[in-house]
C-alpha cells in the first residue's frame, strides 16, 4: 500500500473502511506513516446511544459477549459475520449457535467445517428490515441475538429493536477504538464536509 501511495503521489487518505476492519485500518495507518501522508478516519455513527433497554447488553469484545450469552439462553443467533465463528464455537461450546452469514459458498462451507448443521446456518444477504428480522427471530427460535454496533448502514436499529419488542436479550459488541484521533477523526458527514473544505482551501 505504501508503494502505491508513493506511485500515485497521494496527499490525503481517508480511511472509511468498516468499523470492525481492524487489520485494514492498521495497514492504512502504517502505510500513511511510512510515506508521510495525511490520514483521516471517517467513523460512521454507531447509534448506540439511541436505544436503552434492560435486555440490551453492551460489551467490549467477543469474550465478554460469550460470558454474557452463557447465562441468557441456549439458542444464540450470531449476526456478527463469519470471520470469528471459530472463536464463538470455542467460547460457547455448550450452546446451540445459529449463524446468519452471507450466501457465499466458501462462507457456508466454513460454517459446516466448524460443525454448524443445516438448521444452524442461515445464508442471507441484507439489508434486512425490522419486520424481516422480527419474523426471522421467531422462525429460528433465537433465545439471544448477538450483533455489532454497525450504525445505520449496518441496520443496527433494525436488528436490535425487534429483539427488544419480542423480549429477546440482545448483546451488542462495541467498536474497536479508532486509531486516528483529534481533528482527523471524522464522525459525521458534517465533519467530513468541514474537513474537506479546509483541505481544499489549503491546497
Amino acid at each position: 500500500m505504501a508503494e502505491w501511495l508513493r506511485a500515485q503521489r497521494t496527499r490525503w487518505v481517508i480511511d472509511a473502511s468498516h468499523p470492525y476492519a481492524e487489520v485494514v485500518s492498521q495497514n492504512i495507518v502504517r502505510a500513511c506513516a511510512s510515506v508521510g501522508v495525511l490520514l483521516s478516519r471517517y467513523q460512521r455513527p454507531e447509534q448506540l446511544s439511541d436505544l436503552r433497554h434492560p435486555l440490551l447488553h453492551v460489551v467490549g469484545d467477543l469474550n465478554e459477549a460469550c460470558a454474557v450469552a452463557r447465562r441468557l439462553g441456549e439458542r444464540i443467533l450470531l449476526t456478527t459475520g463469519s470471520k470469528d465463528l471459530a472463536a464463538w464455537r470455542a467460547g460457547l461450546a455448550e450452546k446451540t449457535l445459529l449463524a446468519r452469514v452471507l450466501p457465499v459458498p466458501e462462507v457456508v462451507q466454513h460454517c459446516s467445517d466448524l460443525g454448524f448443521g443445516v438448521g444452524e446456518i442461515f445464508a442471507l444477504c441484507g439489508p434486512f428490515s425490522a419486520e424481516f428480522n422480527a419474523a426471522f427471530y421467531r422462525q429460528c427460535r433465537a433465545d439471544v441475538v448477538v450483533t455489532k454496533a454497525s450504525g445505520a448502514e449496518g441496520g443496527y436499529q433494525e436488528k436490535v429493536q425487534p429483539c427488544l419488542d419480542a423480549g429477546i436479550p440482545c448483546i451488542v459488541i462495541t467498536r474497536p477504538a479508532p486509531l486516528v484521533t483529534g481533528d482527523e477523526l471524522l464522525q459525521s458527514q458534517a465533519d467530513f464536509t468541514a474537513r474537506l473544505t479546509r483541505w481544499l482551501s489549503a491546497t
